[in-house]
C-alpha cells in the first residue's frame, strides 16, 4: 500500500463516519422538542457536533440530507429487499400483499420520526423536493402492470385503482389506523382486505 493510498483510505473512513454521524444527529434532532423550531442544516450540525460544512460537503444541500435520511429510514427497514420480493412474485395478488407488507413495516419502523418529517414538510419547501409519494405510486403502478392479474388495469379507470391502493399504503393511512391498541399486522391485514376489495372492483 502506497502513502496515498493509506490517506485516501483514512479519509474515506472520516467521510463515512461523518455521514452516519450526521444522519444519527439527523434522527435525535427530529425526536427532539427542537424539532418543532424546524429542521435546519444549522440544527443537524449541532445536533451531530460538525460544522455545517461538514454536512454541505457530505450532502450538498438540505434536499440532498432529507434524501440520505429517507434513504437510512428505508434500509433500517429493509424496503427495497421486501419490494424486490413483491415484484419478484407470479401470482399478483401474492405481489400486492408483499407491497403492503413492505410499507406498513417501514412506516411502523420509525413511526415518530416519519411523522415529524411528514409534518414538517407542510412547512418547509425544501422538503418538497424530497417527495418519495411518487416513487412509491411508480412502484404500485408497475406492479400491476407487470403482473396483468386484473382485467380493469387495461380500462381506463386504472388511474382510480392506483390512486386508491396509493392512499391506502400511505403513512397517514398507516398512522391513523395504527392508533390505539391495532398492532402493525393489524393494520397490514386490514390495509391488504380494503386493497384486495380495490382491486376487485
Amino acid at each position: 500500500m502506497t502513502p496515498r493510498s493509506y490517506r485516501l483510505g483514512k479519509r474515506q473512513v472520516v467521510v463515512d463516519f461523518n455521514r452516519v454521524r450526521i444522519i444519527q444527529g439527523a434522527r435525535t434532532l427530529l425526536k427532539s422538542r427542537n424539532a418543532r423550531k424546524g429542521f435546519s442544516v444549522d440544527a443537524v450540525a449541532s445536533s451531530a457536533g460538525v460544522t455545517r460544512m461538514t454536512v454541505y460537503h457530505q450532502f450538498h444541500s438540505k434536499a440532498g440530507l432529507l434524501e440520505a435520511l429517507y434513504d437510512d429510514l428505508a434500509h433500517r427497514a429493509g424496503l427495497h429487499t421486501r419490494l424486490a420480493a413483491a415484484f419478484d412474485e407470479l401470482d399478483p395478488r401474492a405481489g400486492l400483499k408483499k407491497l403492503i407488507t413492505a410499507f406498513c413495516h417501514f412506516w411502523a419502523g420509525d413511526r415518530f420520526i416519519i411523522r415529524r418529517l411528514h409534518a414538517l414538510a407542510d412547512l418547509d419547501q425544501d422538503f418538497a423536493q424530497v417527495d418519495r409519494n411518487e416513487w412509491r405510486r411508480s412502484a404500485i403502478r408497475e406492479l400491476l402492470r407487470k403482473s396483468g392479474g386484473w382485467r380493469r388495469l387495461r380500462s381506463n379507470s386504472s388511474d382510480a385503482v392506483v390512486d386508491t391502493l396509493h392512499m391506502l399504503t400511505s403513512f397517514e393511512t398507516y398512522d391513523a389506523l395504527a392508533r390505539g391498541s391495532r398492532s402493525r399486522e393489524g393494520v397490514t391485514r386490514l390495509v391488504t382486505t380494503l386493497a384486495m376489495q380495490a382491486v376487485k372492483r
